[in-house]
């Protein structure tokens, strides 16, 4: 489930909102100087917080999907759709060390299941070692970003893919901590 967390966290979240905050602070060549911007603690997840949280995700059965409890936080940028929309707009407002029970149904989670999104593929297409039902794969999307592609079945000589997201058409439940909100600086 390593996989999912990494579709849900956008890693070095913290770098690319320094390095954004401090591009926003200067305007470049031929603007004014560049002006220093520092994060400072907040107490109230607003939009374009640097949030950090603590989360169990469960499917609707309870089964644990995946969990970060005693380990590092996921850190995003509200506002910035980097994690789940329904999830993102639930947190906002929320107060640093407060804890939420977040339910997130399918179209503001991962979407509704989409029965087209299967393509057949030769066999010969396929590692042999993920020849199995339930197998999780990367492809390129359209655009260049990674798509997960799941296989759904498997033929005599071809094998049948999902582009579903593994989470879609399921309800998500989050129970949320916040661990830390840090927002923009500009010294005065």
């Amino acid at each position: 489930m390593k996989q999912l967390l990494g579709l849900l966290t956008i890693s070095g979240a913290v770098l690319g909102a320094l390095f954004f905050l401090t591009n926003l602070a200067g305007s470049g060549a031929g603007g004014p100087p560049a002006q220093a911007v520092s994060l400072k603690a907040a107490d109230q997840i607003e939009e374009g917080s640097i949030v950090s949280i603590e989360y169990t995700l469960t499917d609707e059965s309870g089964k644990v999907i995946d969990t970060n409890v005693g380990k590092e936080p996921l850190t995003y940028i509200q506002g910035a759709g980097q994690i789940v929309a329904g999830l993102e707009k639930e947190l906002h407002g929320l107060k640093l060390g407060e804890q939420a029970k977040v339910r997130v149904k399918p179209e503001d989670g991962y979407g509704a299941l989409d029965p087209d999104a299967r393509q057949e593929i030769a066999k010969d297409k396929i590692p042999p070692e993920a020849q199995q039902v339930g197998a999780m794969l990367m492809s390129k999307g359209a655009d260049g970003r990674p798509v997960p592609i799941r296989v759904h079945e498997i033929r005599d000589k071809t094998v049948i893919v999902d582009f579903n997201h593994p989470l879609a058409g399921k309800t998500l439940n989050f129970d949320v901590k916040i661990t830390d909100i840090k927002t923009a600086a500009a010294p005065g």
